[in-house]
């Protein structure tokens, strides 16, 4: 019984648990870079591919995890031994990750002296892994350092969010992932894979995945209007900067609701919104999603070319969110 009172008091907001969030000064009021800065300097990650009938649908996920380690490597001129440590954000596998993140990391020839770890934070384990980097190597317990992320497997009452606007809002996601995907503009992220298939009849056949397979560009508002909802009919589950000094944000659209609700209660222009889609078209890896957001708003600040800011968030299980704030140098 206590349990459940415990638990109501938290979803009641009535739980006092003696800290709260506080305003702290944006690293972005800072006048002048420093030698402490922690840069990301590359990302790189597979397609996303459809459960169970995609191009990865017989592919392992140390295999997938493993050709994005290989690509970063050979890109950036790296030896696999300069890495101080490799963090891989999880939610789904066996064993917090820790054998299949390790495995890829063998498949991709960097010495078991890397030390590697993994981390589940629910929506935010990307995210949060390469927040464990940047502490990393902040703190100076080494100077290079690879984040990852990885899963291979995806509010409206209350807030007044209408069927037809999560619908409105999933086509605009489908129409700009498809026109982003159409200009190549995720070709320099994705990491081209070789894997094998097998069809109904067990015959085995070689394809090389190089583009997201959940993007729909035929879809309409006829057509969402016919899915079945994912939830009853009367409703669904659910840093010194302004929103002018923010030229990107990339919301995690775990679902329409939530992601309509947010950019409306912040006030967020909606094209400043996941200009290239988001998760209702690209899709949600749960362990993969943050990292995937990260390297999505820095490509796109790079082709824009200015001294720019991002921020990418997500909402997490439990009661939870996360955001980071990014800072492009300009070309």
């Amino acid at each position: 019984m206590r349990r459940l009172q415990v638990v109501l008091g938290h979803l009641k907001g009535q739980q006092n648990s003696g800290w709260a969030p506080q305003a702290a000064p944006c690293l972005s009021t800072y006048p002048q870079a420093s030698a402490a800065d922690v840069v990301v300097v590359h990302g790189r990650r597979t397609a996303i591919g459809k459960a169970g009938r995609g191009g990865f649908k017989d592919t392992t996920p140390d295999e997938l995890l493993s050709a994005v380690m290989t690509a970063v490597l050979r890109d950036m001129k790296l030896r696999p031994e300069q890495l101080g440590d490799i963090c891989v954000g999880n939610v789904l596998q066996p064993g917090a990750g820790a054998v299949m993140a390790r495995i890829a990391q063998f498949l991709s020839d960097i010495p078991e002296t890397v030390p590697l770890s993994t981390v589940n934070r629910q929506c935010s384990s990307g995210l949060q892994a390469v927040a464990s980097i940047a502490g990393g190597i902040r703190n100076g317990s080494y100077d290079i350092g690879m984040a990852c992320g990885i899963t291979s497997e995806n509010v409206a009452e209350r807030f007044g969010i209408s069927r037809e606007k999560q619908d409105a809002f999933a086509l605009a996601s489908q129409q700009k992932a498809a026109r982003a995907q159409s200009k190549g503009c995720f070709q320099a992220e994705i990491v081209p894979v070789t894997t094998t298939v097998h069809d109904d009849k067990g015959t085995e056949r070689s394809i090389t995945v190089t583009q997201d397979e959940g993007i729909r560009p035929s879809t309409t508002m006829e057509g969402l209007a016919k899915l079945k909802p994912a939830f009853k009919k009367d409703g669904s589950t659910t840093a010194g900067l302004t929103v002018n000094d923010v030229d990107i944000f990339e919301i995690n659209e775990a679902f329409a609701s939530q992601a309509v609700y947010c950019v409306e209660k912040l006030g967020l222009p909606p094209e400043k919104v996941n200009p290239l889609g988001g998760a209702v078209a690209l899709g949600h890896p749960l362990g993969c999603t943050g990292a995937r957001q990260v390297i999505t708003l820095l490509n796109e600040l790079k082709r824009r070319g200015k001294k720019a800011y991002g921020v990418v968030s997500m909402c997490i299980g439990t009661g939870m969110g996360a955001a980071a704030v990014f800072e492009y140098p300009g070309n």
